[in-house]
């Protein structure tokens, strides 16, 4: 129960910080669709969008590098962090060389300094942040996101509010916000006592790079999936469409925002607590668990999109609720495609992470041209879906050869059909939809909900015999 137990307490320690800010975020979409417009929204999200995919270039991927080799309990943090901040400083300065070449394209016009500034920001917070959560101080880690989500929603509303900067001010939140954490972190935990020229090692430089360069490709690949289909989109139906689909991936979020928050307390687990002959049993009984979670997440997400949409997002953009159903699907596979790429991280094979990943990215870029085009943003979340499917797939098999666990396929079949009716009757509008919504709810939550409360009883059991056997004297001769 002891992998379990610190299993839970990081989550719980990273979901203070990580989840809790990104709700706020998610519970403020009523300003900003009432403060921007839906072109303005769709820009917005387009400058960060290519931002974040500018992101993993610029670092080379070295943020993941730290955070792994961090945990590795042979390496010397200080050589590791030293050296990855040597790397990140190399790759802004390339960037500030290159991202001028945006020019050539006229929506970036003017969007160019704003864009450099948001990666090199977000690069050097991230890079601070990783490496103060592969040490262990989970806390600090969770505070200093709460921080950076109360630094983003004030300088909103003085960007927006009183400065009314629309679109440019929506990003220069972000940016501002990751460039004083950075700071803040760099002096407040002390970090410069951990980075010194001295301590810039040219072999661990290789390591990391060996295990970080194929995170690039896979990080951007990633983005393609999920963002491709916004460039197509604006091209073929408009940046007010575009405005509306991206303001429905925000309730897919939350998938994705728990997912997230797990996923960063799972690999410091994988790594540290999971013994290499329990780790197919770990690995098996959080699958099955964490897939009922998000298949449950799923159903409510769906059942409610038009209750949610219409309390989270102004009038103008209540059209979106269509598209949500679909992204939803397409976010649970999402997670479950990330909780096996675990697998990889555990096993440093970033190779074959970055080769599912491009899979994925070929196989939603070719949907998306052949069903925007007829079917709008629709088909762009139709193409989301499909191609996190194929790469679940893909990746099922795949990790099978260097871990295996027990999959659930069946169980990921019923549950997905389920969804899928679920989704049907409410973009179709069907005749008595809200009992049929609700009975489909009820069956997943039995489906899956028997499993779950079963484990937690298990596991409240064991920590209330082991304080039994506490509590108990020995008894006196």
């Amino acid at each position: 129960m002891g992998s379990y137990k610190r299993l839970l307490s990081n989550t719980a320690i990273l979901g203070a910080g990580t989840f809790l800010s990104k709700v706020l975020v998610l519970l403020l979409m009523p300003f900003y669709t009432s403060i921007l417009s839906a072109g303005e929204y769709g820009t917005a999200d387009l400058i960060a969008q290519t931002a974040n995919l500018l992101i993993p270039l610029a670092a080379v991927g070295i943020c993941d590098g730290i955070f792994r080799f961090t945990l590795d309990s042979a390496a010397d943090p200080k050589k590791v962090l030293s050296t990855g901040v040597a790397i990140l400083t190399a790759g802004s300065v390339v960037l500030c060389g290159v991202v001028p070449l945006l020019r050539l394209f006229d929506f970036f016009d003017g969007y160019v300094l704003i864009i450099a500034l948001y990666v090199i920001s977000a690069n050097f917070h991230s890079a601070f942040a990783q490496y103060l959560r592969a040490q262990g101080r989970t806390t600090l880690f969770a505070v200093q996101g709460l921080v950076n989500t109360a630094l983003t929603i004030g300088l909103n509303l003085l960007f927006l509010v009183v400065f009314d900067l629309g679109a440019t001010g929506y990003v220069l939140s972000v940016v501002v916000s990751d460039a004083l954490l950075a700071v803040a972190l760099f002096f407040l935990a002390r970090l410069y006592r951990d980075i010194s020229l001295k301590q810039v090692d040219r072999t661990t430089a290789k390591e990391m790079l060996k295990f970080s360069i194929p995170y690039i490709p896979t990080t951007v690949m990633w983005l393609i999936t999920s963002v491709s289909d916004r460039y197509i989109v604006t091209a073929f139906c408009g940046e007010t469409e575009n405005g509306l689909y991206a303001a429905a991936y925000k309730l897919p979020t939350l998938l994705s925002l728990v997912s997230g928050v797990f996923v960063e307390a799972w690999h410091f687990s994988t790594v540290k607590d999971a013994a290499p002959e329990e780790r197919s049993s770990f690995f098996g009984t959080v699958y099955v668990h964490f897939m009922s979670i998000m298949f449950i997440g799923a159903s409510v997400l769906v059942a409610g999109a038009k209750i949610f949409t219409d309390i989270l997002l102004s009038d103008s953009y209540y059209a979106s609720w269509q598209y949500v159903p679909m992204l939803v699907a397409a976010t649970v596979f999402s997670t479950l495609v990330s909780f096996l790429g675990s697998v990889y991280f555990l096993e440093k094979k970033s190779t074959l992470s970055m080769l599912t990943a491009m899979a994925g990215a070929a196989i939603n870029v070719i949907l998306n041209f052949v069903l925007i085009p007829d079917h709008g943003a629709m088909g762009a979340a139709v193409a989301t879906f499909l191609s996190y499917l194929a790469v679940f797939v893909i990746r099922a098999y795949d990790t099978s050869h260097y871990l295996k666990f027990r999959l659930c396929i069946p169980r990921v079949i019923i549950n997905t059909a389920v969804l899928l009716i679920q989704i049907v009757i409410m973009v179709g509008a069907f005749r008595g939809w809200k009992y049929a919504q609700l009975a489909l709810l009820a069956f997943l939550l039995i489906f899956n909900g028997r499993g779950l409360v079963a484990t937690f009883r298990r596991f409240l059991g064991g920590i209330f015999q082991k304080k039994q056997k506490k509590s108990k004297k020995p008894l006196e001769k």
